[in-house]
């Protein structure tokens, strides 16, 4: 036949998350794909023909678990150098605020990201993202904001374009000018904003090296009216915004970012019911970060129950940045946001397919169905709570990305 698949994957125990609850486990499953897309994805019962009538090439897995690729929607993971100095200072007592307060923080990160040419930039930040993908991710986001100038800003955009080449897998960029302020600009707030919303967005946005617009809305970061202003802005440019929302305090960050159609608020410990309650009016994600909060020792925990009393999407993420999440794998964070903040394996699951996907405007992924791309993780596992429940240890078989069998190792 002229349509044959390319590829059938027979024996599969498939956790698709077909419907809003459940798993959508399918044992004694197949899983067939075609130029990219999946054709099919449910009982070897159910196949519409022989299988080697309907694909190209055919394959028992043995019953090895198959859920939809793992998508990382936070991610800070093109930069140069290290903060592990500043781990140790955190341990000795000082606060977050109070490094960055004292020229560490982001600043460091910014002086040596803009002295890293662009191939020594992609040469540090590879094996991040390869190590990633190794554990099971097939699509990620990867923000800028270490450059705070436009040159090293469009050079960290450009690097998380080649990642995605290198890989094999789906790279989203976000464009994070207001991350911090420049020394450059220490007394003139209002002239840095300005340029962001004046001249980086439409750089980005000419040279397509940005998919959204991101901020850090914080008192050791700008104010909800300086996000506002990028934010409408970027709106009028087309871009899609999220926000670092409500992470060290509440600004009201949660509704900011409602009221801007964002495609999610991400950290979350403080914000309030009512910047829940407008989140789900405005169908925003909630992107939990279980690494910061680790990696911190916060102890305000992200409002779980009125998420889920509101309904609001909870994704997890690993918020991989030289800071304050240095954090490496998303199967851990699962774990973590298990363990942390009490979601149920099932939660941080979809937390890391479909509802990551749609914290990053993506609908055609995240699931196991027919006309989803055939983005998913081939699992040493017989049961999906096994993601969340083993700590630390690779437990990938194999994974594929849009149909192809992706090399990690690339």
């Amino acid at each position: 036949m002229n349509d044959r698949w390319d590829h059938l994957l027979l024996d599969c125990t498939l956790a698709t998350l077909a419907g809003d609850h459940g798993y959508g486990l399918i044992g004694h499953g197949a899983l067939g794909w075609q130029d990219g897309e999946i054709r099919f994805a449910g009982s070897i019962n159910d196949l519409p023909d022989k299988p080697d009538v309907l694909a190209s090439q055919v394959e028992s897995i043995g019953g090895a678990l198959v859920t939809p690729g793992l998508v990382d929607c936070h991610t800070h993971l093109v930069f140069a150098g290290e903060r592990a100095g500043e781990f140790e200072r955190r341990l000795e007592g000082e606060s977050y605020e109070a490094i960055a307060r004292s020229g560490g923080g982001i600043l460091s990160t910014v002086h040596a990201t803009r002295a890293a040419s662009e191939d020594e930039l992609f040469a540090q930040s590879l094996p991040r993202a390869r190590g990633l993908a190794a554990d099971g991710v097939t699509t990620l986001e990867i923000k800028s904001g270490y450059g705070l100038d436009l040159d090293t800003e469009l050079k960290m955009l450009r690097v998380a374009r080649r990642i995605g080449k290198a890989l094999g897998v789906t790279v989203r960029t976000t464009l994070l000018g207001l991350h911090a302020l420049p020394p450059e600009y220490k007394d003139r707030r209002g002239d840095y904003v300005a340029m962001v919303c004046d001249e980086w967005l439409p750089a980005a946005k000419q040279a397509n090296l940005a998919d959204a617009v991101d901020g850090f809305c914080e008192g050791i970061g700008f104010t909800p009216d300086e996000v506002r202003r990028v934010f409408e802005r970027a709106r009028e440019l087309g871009l899609p915004v999220k926000l670092h929302a409500d992470q060290l305090s509440d600004l009201d960050g949660g509704a900011l970012a409602a009221r801007h159609a964002a495609l999610s608020a991400d950290h979350l410990e403080c914000t309030s019911t009512e910047g829940v309650a407008a989140m789900a009016q405005a169908g925003t994600v909630a992107v939990l970060l279980p690494g910061s909060y680790f990696a911190l020792r916060e102890t305000r925990l992200p409002p779980v129950d009125a998420l889920r009393e509101r309904r609001v999407p909870i994704a997890i993420a690993t918020d991989l940045n030289p800071g304050t999440s240095p954090l490496r794998s998303l199967r851990l964070a699962m774990s973590m946001a298990c363990t942390l903040f009490r979601l149920t394996p099932e939660e941080a699951l979809r937390g890391a397919t479909v509802n990551a996907a749609r914290a990053l405007g993506l609908s055609d992924r995240g699931r196991l169905a027919r006309g989803q791309r055939a983005d998913f993780a081939v699992w040493d596992a017989d049961a999906p709570a096994e993601l969340a429940y083993w700590i630390g240890g690779s437990l990938l078989q194999r994974a594929f990305a849009g149909g192809t069998e992706r090399n990690a190792q690339a």
